[in-house]
């Protein structure tokens, strides 16, 4: 009808609608992970042409691959294993203040052997058996300044040096720690894209004590003091026990191998270099490891907060004594704490319902030492 303004086919949007956005992911997945490794280089590939053992997979592509073309007769499209040389240390200029560290096909001079390339996006995971590498300025400066045993120190190319850069680079030189300047690619695939600031301590496993060994030498003192470690998980407070050993007076340590925290490069830093002087042995089984000491003529008392016994009442800290500290979190687990002879507490005037694990430890050993030098 004329003048009628409303018409129902008439369009009230526009013909485009707005474009929706990913909201940047499909550019983020299109974002490389470094330079592509060549086939002669990639472990997995049929090409593969390496220093390092040949993966069963690779083997068999490369069988199957020689099946075939003898069957066509052609020559194999294959690599040839142990021709090229793979491993790390591959660095192209220096930072400043840095020297460049020779290297030999297969390791690296005066620095031992070295770790397997990666490929790009690839995370290295080291053995329980295996070194640990510690990342970042301070915490490697403070490892170098506590002593810590290292085998290399990894730094990054075109890292920008600071004063703790300065002082890591100058006190492992003056340790004789080897100093390899590699691509931050390449540490970057060492550490399994964990942040580094550029800088890595590679450190030994420790070498821990036959336990067996670790009884023995106590027994020879005359008043042998052990701590037992039930199920601690916190490598800070290893260090902070084992300190606490070495400051007054214990002949030992022994932890469970599972679900504990071991030596680490963290626990040796937090000892403050006392790891080096208190043997640690390592146990399958922490309840069978306190019986057989038990039968040797040890007496174990078990930190608890709800413990039967003041730790000022204990009367047994002057023969064979084991002291047991319980995890964080828990405390002492059933069966230790049914192994242990005793139960003992520490006394405290607060509200606080109980003491840090190392601190615990810490109280318990100066309260024995006390008593040792009185009697």
């Amino acid at each position: 009808m004329a003048g009628n303004s409303f018409n129902a086919s008439k369009r009230t949007t526009s013909k485009k609608g707005a474009a929706g956005g990913s909201g940047g992911k499909n550019r983020a997945s299109l974002k490389g992970r470094g330079k592509t490794l060549p086939a002669d280089e990639r472990p997995w590939h049929k090409g593969y042409s390496g220093t390092e053992k040949l993966p069963e997979k690779t083997a068999r592509k490369q069988n199957k691959e020689r099946q075939a073309a003898a069957a066509e007769g052609r020559a194999p499209k294959i690599g040839q294993p142990g021709t090229k040389d793979t491993t790390w240390g591959r660095g192209g200029g220096r930072a400043p203040g840095i020297t460049k560290t020779q290297t030999t096909r297969g390791g690296v001079r005066g620095g031992g052997p070295r770790g397997p390339r990666i490929a790009p996006g690839r995370r290295s995971n080291p053995t329980k058996e295996g070194p640990e590498l510690l990342l970042g300025r301070n915490p490697v400066n403070e490892a170098l300044r506590a002593l810590v045993p290292a085998t290399a120190l990894y730094v990054a190319q075109g890292i920008e040096i600071d004063d703790r850069v300065t002082e890591i680079v100058r006190t492992a030189g003056d340790r004789g720690i080897p100093i390899l300047e590699i691509s931050r690619n390449e540490l970057d695939r060492m550490t399994g894209g964990v942040l580094h600031q550029g800088i890595g301590l590679q450190v030994p496993p420790f070498a821990y004590q036959d336990f067996d060994d670790l009884i023995a030498a106590a027994l020879e003192q005359t008043a042998p003091l052990l701590v037992a470690l039930d199920g601690i998980t916190d490598p800070r407070n290893v260090g902070a026990v084992i300190r606490s050993v070495a400051a007054f007076g214990g002949h030992g340590v022994f932890m469970t191998e599972r679900r504990a925290a071991g030596i680490t490069a963290t626990a040796w830093r937090t000892s403050a270099g006392a790891a080096a002087r208190v043997p640690v042995s390592q146990v399958v089984n922490l309840t069978r490891a306190i019986k057989a000491a038990q039968k040797a003529g040890f007496t174990a008392i078990g930190l608890d907060a709800d413990g039967e016994v003041g730790l000022y009442d204990l009367d047994v800290a002057t023969g064979p004594l084991i002291v047991v500290v319980g995890s964080e979190g828990r405390g002492l687990s059933r069966l230790v704490g049914e192994t242990c002879d005793l139960r003992v507490g520490i006394p405290m005037s607060s509200d606080v319902e109980s003491l840090n694990a190392s601190v615990a430890a810490a109280v318990t050993l100066a309260e024995v030492s006390r008593r040792r030098v009185r009697s």
